[in-house]
């Protein structure tokens, strides 16, 4: 007897009519109470386990984690935000602006050609920690106009915004207002201003006219529409006093010649000068850079408050009265 034939012998269920089978059909086709409760049935009937549902909380400090581990990501090897309180970069940055510096583009080891790396160049507005007096030459060790133990000026601690002037090697020449590397003037466009007064009256409701933007001589802010016009062949504005221009200057108002200075940039190093040349303590006061030193290039302002306005004691109004709203996104070159 052939194995189909023996199976054949099984006894088999009675035969149904059509609407018997139509009815299981329908019948099979509907899912158990049971299944539609939630979860699935294993042998024997026995629901299958599942893990507890992962709490809200618990998805929040996950994500709280996930964030906090991006952003130290970037605050280290990207981006940094930085705060400028002094106006030795006016009207370039103003007092109250707060910058994003950029700093991948300096990293340090070779620059690869898909990534945006590249070498400090001359005209770079760059932040770097306060490096102290350069000790390699006698008028910068001794000099007494700097003090490298106030709170606001701790060597390698304190950050500073300035711009490149000198790069390793080149020897740098200061006579009056202009500026020479390696015997050829620098093309720098210089602009008379005012400086803001030094003091105050320490009265908040009256604001600090310490903050404010360099004037003109007429006492219009130098800043908006009000801002000088721009050179062909100059890539960034200098301020110097009108008196100081006067004396000095290229033009038939020169009065006298004054001495050179001149400054041999190390190796390693950058000599930097803030745009404000009259009310800036940079290279020429403290010596060099060094490479390890810098942070990164400034990029834009992403917030700047005026500090120079009244306040009225509520922080949030005077959040959006004094913000210089015109400034967001303004590129730092």
């Amino acid at each position: 007897m052939s194995r189909e034939q023996r199976g054949a012998g099984v006894a088999e269920p009675p035969a149904q009519g059509q609407g018997d089978a139509q009815g299981d059909a329908r019948g099979a086709e509907r899912p158990s109470p049971r299944l539609r409760a939630g979860g699935r049935e294993g042998a024997g009937g026995a629901r299958e386990a599942h893990g507890p549902a992962r709490g809200v909380l618990r998805e929040y400090f996950e994500s709280l984690v996930v964030t906090a581990v991006m952003a130290l990501f970037g605050m280290t090897f990207v981006v940094q935000a930085v705060k400028v309180p002094t106006g030795s970069m006016q009207n370039t940055i103003l007092i109250g602006d707060h910058l994003l510096v950029n700093k991948f583009i300096f990293a340090p080891g070779p620059a690869l050609p898909f990534l945006p790396q590249r070498e400090i160049r001359r005209g770079d507005i760059i932040v770097f920690k306060y490096p102290g007096k350069y000790a390699g030459e006698e008028r910068f060790r001794d000099n007494p106009l700097v003090d490298d133990t106030a709170p606001n000026n701790i060597p390698y601690k304190t950050n500073y915004v300035k711009r490149v002037i000198g790069l390793p090697g080149e020897r740098v020449a200061l006579r009056g207002a202009d500026v020479y590397v390696d015997g050829q003037l620098l093309p720098e466009q210089k602009v008379a201003a005012v400086n803001p007064p030094d003091a105050d009256d320490d009265d908040p409701s009256n604001g600090d006219e310490r903050g404010s933007p360099l004037r003109d001589e007429r006492g219009t802010e130098l800043t908006g529409e009000n801002a000088p016009a721009r050179e062909a062949d100059s890539p960034y504005f200098v301020y110097w006093s009108p008196r100081h221009l006067e004396r000095t200057g290229r033009g038939p108002g020169r009065q006298q010649e004054e001495e050179e200075e001149e400054f041999v940039v190390p190796e390693g190093h950058y000599l930097v000068m803030g745009d404000n040349r009259e009310n800036s303590q940079d290279s020429r006061f403290w010596g060099y850079v060094p490479r390890s030193a810098v942070v990164g290039r400034a990029m834009f302002v992403y917030w700047s408050y005026d500090e120079s306005l009244p306040s009225s004691g509520n922080f949030l109004a005077d959040f959006f009265k004094n913000s210089r709203w015109g400034r967001t996104f303004t590129l730092v070159k």
